[in-house]
């Protein structure tokens, strides 16, 4: 095995607790969607979550429209998803916090400069950057290595499309071997497991035990190597992944 030099952070709900604020703000437009075309049912910020968790809201427009019978043009999916971000963002800024036990481990790894780090999304770039900039995150990341399916790509798509894992790899100079992912949803778990990087499951940011076992069995399934419930195994985790 390659030797591991760098670390591709997901940023919702494993960097930032932004999922549950993102699928809030973009609730309201889902609805609105669905009453314009005539579909009775309504979803809630968490039942957005629950289905469509680690995707971006393209991804999300395009599950609507698959589950319940109707065609958007592409200007009015494009509509959406600049509106989508709107409301996010503004969210973001206000609300957005580091999830827990981040920070002081990502501050170990900047001071011991061991492996590179970089952020790996599905969701639109100025989002992340929003995101990070607001809990204070965007000094351990280099500006041109924060990467979006959304937005960094010629063509926008979503995990678990590994498309921008891939990505990411050729920018920052390094094959999917000497990297190790972090992702807390099985859509980006499977993002990264095919693009072939090792992958660390994390499910800290789901609310209560069970819940948490439940997603790591999930994450185990798509293909995590190791999992975490806490970010102060992250160390062991990567020691682990060293030495297989």
């Amino acid at each position: 095995m390659p030797k591991i030099t760098q670390l591709l952070f997901d940023c919702d709900n494993t960097l930032v607790l932004s999922e549950e604020l993102a699928f809030e703000a973009c609730a309201e437009l889902s609805n609105e969607m669905l009453e314009k075309h005539n579909v009775a049912d309504r979803y809630t910020g968490p039942d957005l979550m629950t289905t469509f968790v680690g995707q971006n809201f393209r991804g999300v427009v395009t599950g609507l429209q698959q589950r319940h019978g109707f065609k958007l043009s592409d200007s009015e999916v494009d509509e959406y998803v600049s509106r989508e971000l709107g409301k996010v963002i503004e969210t973001l800024e206000a609300k957005a916090e580091p999830c827990v036990g981040v920070m002081p481990v990502l501050e170990e790894l900047d001071k011991s400069k061991k492996y590179g780090m970089a952020v790996v999304s599905s969701s639109a770039l100025s989002r992340v950057q929003a995101s990070v900039k607001k809990v204070g995150q965007d000094k351990f990341f280099p500006k041109d290595h924060i990467f979006s399916a959304a937005t960094s790509l010629p063509v926008p798509t979503t995990k678990p499309d590994p498309a921008i894992y891939l990505h990411a790899c050729k920018v920052i100079g390094k094959s999917p071997g000497e990297c190790v992912a972090v992702e807390d949803s099985r859509s980006g778990t499977l993002s990264a497991v095919r693009a072939g990087i090792p992958t660390v499951g994390y499910v800290g940011s789901y609310g209560g035990v069970i819940k948490q076992k439940e997603m790591a069995e999930v994450l185990k399934e798509a293909g995590a190597k190791v999992m975490m419930d806490d970010w102060s195994q992250f160390m062991d985790c990567m020691a682990q992944i060293e030495a297989a």
